[in-house]
Formats: structure tokens, C-alpha cells, sequence
């Protein structure tokens, strides 16, 4: 019987809670991202200043702090046009997404998943994103359906109570 409720209480956890699998990271890896862009920029690789910016952008999307994330959001749409290889372009298409999902902005996240699994069709991540967009959207789908129906029945009492005590 404890096994049964433990279960029922950690489902209704996990559907407030959210429950993805999208890792967070912390300020200590973001500062140490962005000492690694300063320290590629002070260098003649290109491809060395790419890769630190994408880390940094994996960083900044993968916060719990909005305005890393929205930093994050910019670097990436501002690479996107840059990116020549379809890995790339998978990679930042993919981080756009999480971003997006991070942000609450689902049908956005939706969009770029979409996009990124054109390019890669199997990719695990990917695939596991949707997912999460999907219940997300789902979830907030049914929570906005109990607050419609918590404020038709409020409403509804009130007129029949006011009904009843015309009467």
C-alpha cells in the first residue's frame, strides 16, 4: 500500500515538477566558458573560437538563470546562419530548442526540434526533446483545462446561489 501511494505521489511530483531529463549546468561552468572564448579570441583559430562559443552556448541554454538562457538564445540565432556543416547546424538547432524549452516557449522548441530531426532523423537527444516538448505541451494543455473548468464551476455556483437566494 506505501509502494502504491510512494508511486501516485512521485507521478503528480513529476507532472508539476516536469520531470525532462535536460541537464542543468551551473555558473562555475559558465565562467569557465567564457574564460575559454576569451582565451580563443585572443588566438588565430577560427575553428578553436567556434567550438569555445558553442560550449558556452551549450552553457547558457543549459542554465537555470533566464538571463543566461536568453544570452544563450542570441548567440546561437546569431550562429545560425553561420553554420555551414550539417552538424553543425543540427547541433545549433538542437541547443535553439532546449533554449526555447527552457524559456516556456514549446511551440518555438517544437519547430527547431522538428528541424533538427529532418537533419538527423535517429539522433537519441533529439528524440528525447520532442518528447519532453510533447508532454510539456500536453501538460500545460491539461492544467489549462482544469482552470477553465474550476472558473466555470465558481461561476456557475455563484449564480446559482445568487439564484437561490433571490428565491
Amino acid at each position: 500500500m506505501e509502494a502504491k501511494l510512494g508511486k501516485l505521489i512521485e507521478s503528480v511530483g513529476s507532472f508539476f515538477g516536469g520531470g525532462d531529463q535536460i541537464p542543468w549546468c551551473d555558473s562555475d561552468i559558465i565562467a569557465g566558458c567564457e574564460r575559454e572564448v576569451a582565451d580563443a579570441a585572443k588566438g588565430d583559430s577560427e575553428e578553436l573560437k567556434s567550438e569555445s562559443i558553442m560550449r558556452l552556448s551549450w552553457a547558457l541554454v543549459h542554465s537555470r538563470q533566464a538571463e543566461d538562457v536568453q544570452r544563450g538564445l542570441a548567440m546561437l540565432e546569431a550562429s545560425l546562419a553561420n553554420s555551414s556543416s550539417p552538424l553543425r547546424q543540427r547541433e545549433t538547432l538542437y541547443l535553439l530548442a532546449v533554449g526555447y524549452f527552457r524559456t516556456g516557449e514549446y511551440s518555438r522548441s517544437r519547430e527547431l526540434v522538428k528541424q533538427c530531426l529532418e537533419i538527423a532523423p535517429d539522433w537519441r537527444q533529439a528524440l528525447a526533446l520532442k518528447k519532453s516538448v510533447e508532454d510539456r505541451i500536453a501538460k500545460d494543455g491539461v492544467i489549462g483545462i482544469g482552470i477553465t473548468a474550476t472558473a466555470v464551476g465558481l461561476i456557475a455556483g455563484g449564480i446559482a446561489a445568487a439564484l437561490s437566494r433571490k428565491k
